[in-house]
């Protein structure tokens, strides 16, 4: 293994073990972050969400990875994250396929790719069946995601 796929493993075993602090320390402070449900986040926004998502879990959060590659700039996994949808309770169990770039022996990029649909119809039920596919949908999604990502970071 080496050091960005044990850079990749850090992380994933962080985020497994609810650890928002050794997250943090494997990114660069220049970080970009991407994904369906919050967008773009830069540099501590990144740090925050993952802190709220843990947060907010209440230690019912689930994360498995595998599949980790890496060389010296880029990297990959696959990772799934199985928990209760915190605005339905329903179960959710959502497959990421993560993709990483590296600066200084951290991560300074990094995008989850999922399919939102099948998350909504998961997290929704009707709902997120009937509209989860649509671009109104998605983006009243993430415009959700980021209002709780500021009240959390006003808070803390």
């Amino acid at each position: 293994m080496n050091a960005n796929e044990t850079l990749i493993t850090k992380f994933y075993t962080a985020f497994a073990n609810a650890d928002a602090k050794t997250m943090s320390d494997c990114y660069h402070p220049k970080v970009h972050f991407i994904d369906p449900a919050f967008g773009l986040l830069k540099e501590d926004q990144v740090s925050k969400m993952w802190e709220m998502l843990l947060l907010k879990s209440k230690g019912n959060l689930k994360i498995e990875f595998s599949n980790v590659k890496a060389d010296d700039s880029t990297g990959s996994a696959n990772w799934t994250a199985t928990y209760n949808f915190s605005k339905t309770n329903r179960k959710v169990i959502n497959k990421i396929y993560a993709e990483f770039v590296f600066k200084e022996g951290l991560i300074i990029k990094h995008t989850d790719s999922f399919d939102v649909w099948k998350w909504s119809k998961q997290a929704f039920g009707t709902t997120g069946y009937l509209l989860g596919w649509t671009g109104f949908f998605q983006k009243k999604v993430q415009k959700q995601a980021l209002l709780s990502l500021q009240k959390f970071q006003e808070v803390k």
